[in-house]
């Protein structure tokens, strides 16, 4: 493992997983994807009878591109925003023939290696679409037993499921864009740019996609602009000839207070574009998810992207901006984010309202044990280190080893969540599941320690 790799891993939670006394509990986990496949890695290794229910006929979700799936946003000139050494799993590298900064390829060809090294691929069931999972059974009175049901309209019972389908797959649209005159698509449906060379183009949203995007197509553009809504943090993917993510690994302890961390940051973001006012951003004046990017910066500076400040109107093609400035587009293309799809879920189970999940620590609903959502986060590190966290906690869960607190006191739990983010971060569909990570693995071995402390004394002794 690498000194960087291990500062991502430091304190993965929870004591040596076993003895499994309960070796014949049947897990469904629905998606193969990289959550999916860490998931089901963790539980196969304790003995536990394991289904992954992929709805296409590839692994690797997100990452496979033109995944028949028809789930991945994934488009071909996609890289990772965190180095190869953070990226990966803690007990398998990437290939020698990965690049610094993974890209899609990379990532599929990883996820296939993982998933096969692991013993996950024979565990996985392709073309199985899962539309509903439904409780049968009482939880103030019997131990968890779940219906799964397939397109097919096949029934099959597991003791647990994890759900873990992520949240970019059904994208968010503004209805003032959608009255664009020209052509329109989210960048959910963007592949390449050729379609696109020669055309007038505007990219609305200012997170990875949307930067991604507009450096994509403003070569080969006669006008591209990039309207930045609200004010954004852009950090870049190199800095003194090392990945910035590497670099900013060393101050990610909880031993370092927050706001002195984000200034850190913030500060060695402005050592390498400068004031990002002058470039035509807004200033931040909340918290958001970051964005990264290893070319936008320079596009603006090229003057081959403009920037705005939004959008007041569109009428046909004209788009007026917020700045009294109007111009003609051919193209539209909205990276607005997403929706969170769980459709096989019933509400009486999971209600998603506004776009957030009444979920404690982001995994558990209170009231239906042996139900867990793996990934329903939006997090300012690699997702990877974090997907294993999370599976391991369940892990201990579905062990027996740890008990999870009374369902009131999760609400209590979720509701307190909810305030300390609300307070801190801009108000949007996006963060509504936006998660620190610094603050979130602490509160995960915190909440493991408390849990292991509520086993029964015998199994303690054991």
């Amino acid at each position: 493992m690498t000194d960087v790799q291990s500062v991502y891993q430091r304190g993965l939670g929870g004591p040596p997983a076993g003895p499994n006394s309960k070796g014949s509990k049947r897990v469904a986990v629905i998606g193969a994807g990289a959550c999916g496949l860490c998931a089901a890695k963790y539980l196969l290794q304790v003995g536990f009878d394991v289904t992954v229910f992929e709805i296409g006929s590839q692994i690797g979700g997100m990452w496979c591109y033109n995944n028949d799936s028809g789930r991945s946003s994934a488009y071909r000139t996609l890289h990772i925003n965190t180095s190869r050494g953070v990226t990966r799993f803690s007990d398998l590298d990437f290939d020698d023939e990965t690049q610094p900064f993974p890209d899609h390829f990379d990532m599929h060809r990883y996820l296939v290696k993982y998933a096969d090294h692991f013993g996950v691929t024979p565990r996985i069931r392709f073309n199985s679409e899962v539309t509903r999972v439904h409780p049968a059974f009482d939880p103030a009175r019997e131990s968890p037993n779940w219906d799964v049901t397939l397109a097919d309209g096949s029934v099959q019972h597991f003791d647990s499921v994890i759900a873990a389908t992520g949240h970019l797959t059904r994208p968010l649209h503004a209805p003032q864009l959608q009255a664009f005159g020209g052509t329109y698509l989210h960048s959910h449906h963007y592949r390449e740019p050729e379609p696109y060379v020669g055309k007038r183009i505007c990219v609305v949203g200012v997170g990875n996609s949307a930067c991604d995007i507009a450096s994509d197509l403003c070569v080969t553009s006669p006008r591209c602009v990039l309207v930045a809504r609200s004010g954004v943090v852009i950090l870049p993917k190199l800095m003194f000839g090392r990945a910035f993510t590497e670099i900013t690994a060393r101050i990610q302890n909880p031993w370092i207070p927050r706001r002195l961390r984000q200034r850190l940051i913030r500060f060695l973001v402005w050592l390498v574009h400068g004031d990002m006012g002058k470039l035509g951003f807004k200033r931040p004046t909340e918290l958001t998810h970051v964005t990264s990017n290893a070319t936008v910066v320079t596009d603006i500076a090229y003057r081959r992207i403009a920037v705005k400040q939004g959008i007041v109107g569109v009428e046909d093609r004209t788009i007026r901006f917020a700045d009294g400035t109007a111009e003609a587009f051919d193209v539209l293309i909205a990276a607005t984010g997403y929706e969170i799809d769980l459709d096989f879920i019933p509400p009486e189970v999971l209600k998603v309202a506004d776009n957030a999940l009444p979920l404690y620590l982001r995994m558990v609903p209170p009231d239906w044990p042996g139900l867990f959502f793996l990934g329903f986060f939006n997090t300012d590190t690699a997702l990877n280190m974090v997907f294993e966290h999370q599976a391991r906690w369940v892990r201990e869960i579905l062990l027996d080893n740890a008990v999870l607190p009374e369902p009131a006191a999760m609400r209590a739990a979720i509701a307190e969540r909810t305030r300390w983010y609300a307070g801190r971060y801009k108000h949007t569909a996006r963060h509504t599941i936006e998660e620190e990570h610094v603050h979130y693995l602490t509160d995960l071995r915190r909440a493991m320690k408390a849990m292991l402390a509520r086993r029964p004394a015998a199994k303690r002794a054991a």
